[in-house]
């Protein structure tokens, strides 16, 4: 692992880990970590010391730094608290689909095995199927060694849970890979490597900025071997994610349990008051909503209690009954704002069509903040209404 934290292995919380894990590689006596804007770095004037370059390997110690897009040391702090919080060596990259091309490219399957979910996969998929020939299949086609298992969990716009073990179980039983896209569920909501997949991406620009002002993906491997292959094919690929936004990243990540806790608690309660309001004769609700889907409102089967302990995660979706009324419905809201992404701190909702041209027009996502659930519960109780009465 590139610059280990000496917190990681210590049984330290994931909300100490995520707020000091990086302070090892702290060049200054600051508390709050400093922006470094410096693209290139000045080699060691003693000339014995000059040691030519060699590709990344697993068991050589970290190199200073030399190129922005090699190494830098915003990236190398945000790299190593990424690490001890996701208990994985942890790359990081400009988007979640830089961090996918990524993957894809290391793993060079045969077959990409994948379901529905972010459209964005799909589009970076097909790019690398004019490139390699990869075969593109839905995700419960049986795998056969030299499949990449491609999980989203949750999906991508429902918040509905995907059981990532018994996926597992048939790729170990065949040769292929496993991978899980954990956008939706960050700690301390899903653990992936307790099911033994191999790689967890994250687009980083969702909860571990957590303010919706940067971009980021990150990939996570334990074996040390692909995570030095990854930083050697990071620099031909030229995906470095930039100094500003891994800056950004350090400040949020210290953040990232109380966001995700409060967040994932309001969409829960939010989720299950529209299904209650829906079900009840009458209501504004049960003339608008034809569903809602959260992975709270799945059955709550043995592995969805295992796998996500602590609840779903702070997406959900709303099918209305008509397009129109999904149309409308943002523009009836006080604090939702009508914008596509998620994870930030504040509640935003989308009509998906806006972004997504494969989904159901009459779909809203719903991204909840951490603002007052009772202030969020009004919001879109006064909206059903406003649709009800048209």
């Amino acid at each position: 692992m590139a610059n280990p934290s000496p917190l990681a292995n210590k049984g330290l919380s994931l909300a100490t880990l995520a707020i000091h894990a990086d302070e090892h590689l702290a060049p200054v006596t600051d508390i709050a970590p400093p922006l470094h804007v410096s693209t290139t770095y000045r080699y060691v004037s003693n000339p014995d010391d000059l040691v030519p370059y060699t590709p990344p390997n697993a068991t050589d110690p970290p190199l200073p730094h030399v190129y922005s897009r090699l190494s830098a040391p915003s990236t190398s702090r945000l790299e190593s608290a990424l690490s001890a919080v996701l208990s994985a060596d942890t790359i990081v990259y400009p988007s979640g689909l830089a961090a996918f091309h990524a993957l894809l490219v290391t793993v060079n399957p045969k077959r990409l095995l994948i379901t529905d979910g972010y459209h964005g996969c799909h589009g970076t998929a097909h790019l690398m199927q004019k490139l390699t020939g990869m075969e593109i299949v839905p995700l419960d086609t049986p795998p056969k060694a030299g499949d990449l298992v491609h999980i989203e969990t949750p999906i991508n716009p429902t918040g509905i849970a995907t059981d990532i073990a018994s996926y597992v179980a048939k790729a170990r039983a065949v040769g292929a890979t496993v991978s899980v896209d954990a956008t939706f569920a960050p700690p301390p909501l899903q653990d992936p490597w307790k099911y033994d997949v191999d790689w967890v991406m994250h687009s980083g620009s969702k909860y571990f900025g957590g303010h919706s002002d940067m971009l980021a993906g990150t990939l996570s491997v334990r074996d040390p071997h692909k995570a030095a292959a990854l930083r050697g094919e990071r620099l031909y690929l030229g995906a470095t994610m930039g100094n500003m936004e891994a800056w950004l990243g350090l400040r949020s990540i210290k953040t990232l349990e109380l966001r995700v806790a409060r967040a994932a608690e309001n969409a829960t309660k939010l989720a299950g008051w529209v299904e209650s309001e829906r079900l009840r004769e009458g209501s504004a609700a049960s003339k608008v909503v034809e569903k809602v889907t959260h992975a709270s409102l799945q059955e709550q089967t043995s592995w969805l209690k295992e796998q996500m302990p602590n609840g779903g995660g702070p997406v959900w979706s709303l099918l209305l009954k008509q397009e129109i009324m999904a149309k409308t419905l943002p523009s009836k809201l006080l604090l939702w704002g009508h914008a596509t992404s998620l994870g930030g701190v504040e509640s935003l909702i989308e009509w998906r069509a806006m972004t997504d041209d494969t989904c159901d027009r009459r779909l809203l996502r719903l991204s909840t903040g951490i603002e007052g659930f009772e202030d969020l519960r009004k919001d879109l109780e006064t909206a059903f209404e406003e649709l009800a009465k048209l």
